[in-house]
C-alpha cells in the first residue's frame, strides 16, 4: 500500500517515516516523490479553528490533487497560562511569515518563552495535540487525535525533535521532547499515538 505524507517540514517527515516503519506493508512517498511543488494555496487550505478541520482538510486537498492515498496532520502545542494558545496557530506564532525550517521553530519558542516570562513553573503546564488524517478513495476519510501532557521550561533543552520539542517537558520522563531518545518519543508522543491510530485503520490495512 502507498501512503502519501503530506508535508513539507522535514522534521515531521522523519519523524512519520519513523512512526509509520512499524507497518512495513505501507510504502511511505512524499511529496517530492510525486514531484508536487509548493504553491500559497496549500497555506489556504488551514483556515479552520481546530486540528481536526485542519487536518482533514489538508488531507482531501493532496488526496484530490494527486489521486494517492494521503496522511496529513496539523498539530501544535496547547498552553494553559495563554488560554490554549498557540493551538492551530502554532506554526506561525512568532508571525513571521517568511521563516522555514529551524529558523521558524527559534522564532515561535522565543516567543513563546517572552509571553510565559512572568509564568511560574507550577503554572506552565501545555498539552501537545495531533490530528491525522486520512483522505481517499473518493468519498472516504477519516481523523485520529492523540495528546501529550507537559510543562514548558525556561529555556531549550536537547536538540532532538522540532518545534516546541526543547521546551516541552515531560515530567514523568524526567527530560523535554528535544532529550528524549528517538525510540521513546516514537512510544508516547502525540503524533505516534494519532499516526498509529490512522494506520491500523488504513483500508485494507492492518485493521482496515
Amino acid at each position: 500500500m502507498r501512503l502519501l505524507v503530506a508535508t513539507r517540514n522535514p522534521g515531521k517527515v522523519r519523524e512519520l517515516r519513523d512512526i509509520l516503519a512499524a507497518y512495513p506493508d505501507i510504502e511511505i512517498i512524499g511529496l517530492e516523490h510525486l514531484g508536487v511543488p509548493e504553491s500559497p494555496e496549500e497555506d489556504a487550505v488551514e483556515a479552520f479553528e481546530t486540528f481536526e478541520e485542519n487536518a482533514l482538510a489538508k488531507a482531501r486537498y493532496f488526496a484530490a490533487l494527486t489521486g494517492a492515498l494521503t496522511l496529513a496532520d496539523d498539530s501544535g502545542i496547547c498552553v494553559d497560562a495563554l488560554g490554549g494558545a498557540p493551538g492551530v496557530r502554532s506554526r506561525r506564532f512568532a508571525g513571521e511569515v517568511e521563516a522555514r525550517g529551524e529558523h521558524q521553530d527559534e522564532a515561535n519558542n522565543r516567543h513563546l518563552l517572552r509571553l510565559l516570562a512572568d509564568v511560574p513553573p507550577e503554572a506552565r503546564t501545555a498539552q501537545y495535540v495531533c490530528a491525522a488524517a486520512l483522505a481517499g478513495p473518493p468519498g472516504w476519510d477519516d481523523v485520529f487525535v492523540g495528546t501529550c501532557d507537559g510543562v514548558v521550561v525556561d529555556s531549550p533543552r536537547g536538540s532532538g525533535g522540532f518545534g516546541y520539542d526543547p521546551l516541552f517537558y515531560l515530567p514523568d520522563e524526567g527530560m523535554t521532547f528535544g532529550e528524549l531518545p528517538a525510540e521513546r518519543k516514537r512510544e508516547i508522543s502525540h503524533r505516534a499515538r494519532a499516526v498509529r491510530a490512522a494506520a491500523e485503520a488504513l483500508p485494507g490495512g492492518p485493521r482496515g
